[in-house]
């Protein structure tokens, strides 16, 4: 929720447990939606490839292919973003700290292929944070991620 996410100062034990409960809840919400895919990730996101994350702490490969690229999409951009609780990363200390944790929070071999193309998540994140400065409308940048994604891969 917002008021946790918004709050200054650290979060207690309990802020942390609710915190926790959006990969079950967001699971709840895409119960109907067609894409079975949407249910892994919402619910897959913060497990870690050393079996330490939540809420079912699996592990390597029993995390979702699709669950494990999304991780690094999302700890990039927490990364990035300035929290009352914590200084925004530069785009290189999210690298860095992301590429230091291959093999523990993210998986090794998608981490090979952020490192190659990690310019292209600080083009995606400049662009979203603030685009009007940019110029671009959200058609562009539906047309620059799909020309990212087709390159990437």
């Amino acid at each position: 929720p917002d008021y946790i996410l918004q709050k200054p100062g650290k979060l207690t034990d309990l802020e942390w447990d609710i915190m926790r409960e959006h990969t079950i809840n967001g699971t709840f919400i895409l119960a109907s939606h067609p894409d079975p895919m949407a249910k892994e990730i919402a619910l897959s996101h913060h497990e870690w490839w050393n079996g330490s994350g939540y809420p079912f702490k699996l592990e390597g490969e029993m995390i979702p292919l699709s669950a494990r690229i999304v991780t690094i999409a999302d700890v990039y951009d927490a990364l990035r973003m300035k929290r009352t609780y914590k200084q925004e990363f530069t785009h290189e200390e999210t690298v860095a700290k992301i590429i230091e944790n291959a093999g523990t929070q993210f998986d090794p071999a998608l981490i090979e292929v952020f490192s190659t193309i990690h310019e292209e998540f600080n083009s995606i994140w400049n662009l979203m944070r603030d685009p009007e400065e940019s110029g671009s409308s959200i058609r562009d940048r539906d047309r620059e991620f799909s020309g990212i994604s087709d390159s990437a891969f």
